[in-house]
């Protein structure tokens, strides 16, 4: 559902959510910057403008193309409507009333809009001063009530998200209740752009891109070693929550997808080739090959729950408008499994499962957190029958466990409905990150059984799982919310060792090679710069830990740690230094 056809939903639908204060405050800014901007440039033509998570937009079709030198324009004009207190006014409108008003009006993307309701609907309209809108409401009192607001950006967006469609200008913006709270998100913005993980990701680098290769990040060195640490640190929980790890194509016939419904759903977001008169795509998902490798050998209901890990690498074509970095890419990894059970083992997996997610969060410091259980989407596979007791099933699980989670209706996947995991960074920005999504189509469509207690047969659920979710977006996401500064354990560098003058050279390599022998990563920066200059090198780095090595250090074979915030702790032997920091160093358990 495009985000044009949400909106003519939310106009009729009177089980779409009623908007909180700020959201209803936040879309009436967008009907204040929509009427700012019909009075500076009459000939805009207006298609929607809802309030989103950080503020609002407005699609907007006009011969002038807007810039950052117009924003300040736009909010003097709003500046003057707040100013006036406009009421409000709600008034309902017949369909065939609502065409003929907008048609006199010249709204041609109103117009459509209203033709893809049905004819008997009873349609809203709200009238601020000389401005009127299309829109279910609700807003605020008046226009006074706007107190803060800001015009933040443009962007392109095509009507009702086709390509083929007038090409519009998204202008966004964001309001406040008060001009506090916006300085705050103000600012908020700026140390977001120091923590871009695309510009960390250079200062340390981490990984590049390159159009050879589009949306598909290059790792260094140093960034594989990060990128192999978050899978190494999965594994060692693979190994306490009784998860098999397995390795499965990245080529398979489209006949596979076929079975899965993934050809129907999912085609023009795969990288499909023919190879020997033969359609074959590259895998977007491991599913549908697990449920392969599961179907090659015959299963007793002892063995179950069967916990199948694979990290096998995915490719889905993604549309160069939306790649971002990291966080949306065309190849990349999940700490993707799929479990098999008995329908009686569900509630206990989805209890694993949760556990095992949690204490991960916990382990990159992600306190803060949010679960959503998504229900039936519009497109799906299966009996509504089946889809209730799955949704029912998750909802009990957590229950169980007594976690509180929020129902986000009508945004499962296409095969069964999925508990959502939102953690807040550092700047308490909401990602998601896990997924349980519960399935009892894919057995279904493979064919998939075990063997019951009474030797008949019986049909395996399908609970399918990631925790870091896209190895990748996780790597993006994780190297802002800690602004590049790793946990000793994940850091590429882990130890900068820095020696004073040329006669401290032996004593530093003699410190790294114990360090090394240890597991320990290191770098002894031999140059003939001033100190000064050396740690102010490792600090940019964000090593965690810096040997300042001197005619002291060398004199009683000792060392004297400083850490990247700058403090520097007591001397110490260099056995007691490498103990303490091999236990510091490793892996978490």
């Amino acid at each position: 559902m495009s985000e044009h056809e949400q909106e003519i939903r939310h106009m009729i639908d009177p089980s779409v959510p009623e908007l909180t204060p700020l959201e209803t405050m936040r879309h009436s800014a967008a009907h204040v910057m929509a009427d700012a901007i019909k009075r500076l440039w009459p000939d805009a033509k207006l298609a929607f403008g809802p309030h989103t998570e950080d503020g609002f937009y407005y699609d907007i079709a006009m011969e002038h193309r807007l810039g950052p030198e117009d924003f300040e324009r736009i909010e003097a004009e709003m500046a003057k409507i707040t100013a006036a207190k406009h009421p409000f006014v709600r008034e309902e409108i017949s369909r065939n009333a609502a065409v003929e008003l907008f048609e006199e009006e010249g709204e041609r993307f109103k117009v459509e809009a209203i033709a893809a309701i049905p004819e008997d609907a009873v349609l809203t309209l709200y009238r601020s001063g000389d401005f009127v809108d299309l829109c279910r409401g609700p807003h605020v009192e008046h226009t006074g009530k706007i107190k803060a607001f800001k015009i933040m950006s443009i962007a392109g967006a095509y009507w009702r998200g086709d390509e083929n469609g007038p090409m519009l200008q998204r202008v966004y913006g964001t309001a406040f209740p008060d001009r506090k709270a916006l300085k705050q998100y103000l600012q908020m913005l700026e140390e977001a752009k120091k923590r871009d993980h695309r510009k960390v990701g250079k200062e340390l680098g981490l990984f590049t891109f390159d159009p050879i290769a589009p949306a598909s990040p290059f790792f260094t060195g140093k960034g594989a070693t990060v990128y192999n640490l978050l899978q190494a640190y999965v594994r060692k929980l693979y190994v306490r929550y009784g998860y098999e790890e397995i390795i499965t194509p990245q080529i398979f016939d489209m006949e596979l997808f076929h079975t899965s419904g993934h050809y129907e759903h999912y085609k023009d977001n795969m990288f499909i080739c023919d190879i020997d008169e033969r359609e074959f795509g590259v895998k977007p998902m491991n599913c549908p090959g697990h449920c392969i490798l599961y179907r090659h050998s015959r299963r007793s209901y002892r063995e179950l729950p069967l916990r199948f890990a694979d990290f096998g690498r995915l490719h889905r074509y993604e549309r160069a408008g939306v790649t971002h970095g990291l966080t949306r890419v065309r190849t990349f990894c999940q700490d993707d499994a799929h479990i098999f059970c008995t329908p009686e083992q569900v509630e206990q997996e989805i209890a694993g499962v949760t556990k095992m997610i949690l204490e991960c969060y916990r382990t990159f410091g992600f306190e803060e957190l949010e679960i959503e259980i998504s229900t039936r989407p519009e497109s799906y596979l299966g009996e509504l029958e089946t889809w209730d007791r799955a949704e029912a099933a998750l909802k009990s699980a957590l229950e169980g466990q007594g976690l509180d989670y929020v129902i986000n209706e009508g945004d499962g996947a296409f095969y069964g409905p999925k508990i959502d995991f939102q953690v807040r960074d550092a700047l308490r920005r909401s990602w998601q990150l896990g997924t349980i999504q519960l399935d009892f189509q894919l057995p279904e469509r493979f064919g998939l059984e075990f063997v019951d207690q009474e030797d008949g047969r019986g049909r395996p659920v399908m609970v399918h799982r990631a925790m870091l979710g896209s190895l990748e977006r996780f790597f993006g996401v994780y190297l802002e919310h800690v602004a590049g500064k790793f946990p000793t354990w994940l850091a590429p560098v882990q130890v900068s060792i820095l020696p004073i003058a040329d006669r401290h050279h032996a004593w530093a390599e003699e410190v790294a090679a114990a360090l090394r022998a240890r597991g320990i990563r290191v770098e002894v920066d031999l140059r003939s710069e001033k100190l000064g200059q050396k740690i102010r090198g490792a600090t940019l780095q964000r090593v965690p830990i810096m040997l300042v090595l001197g005619d002291k250090e060398v004199e009683a074979r000792a060392v004297a740690p400083r850490s990247r915030d700058g403090k520097t702790g007591a001397q110490e032997t260099l056995e007691a230094f490498v103990n303490r920091l091999a236990e510091e160093a490793s892996i978490p358990a």
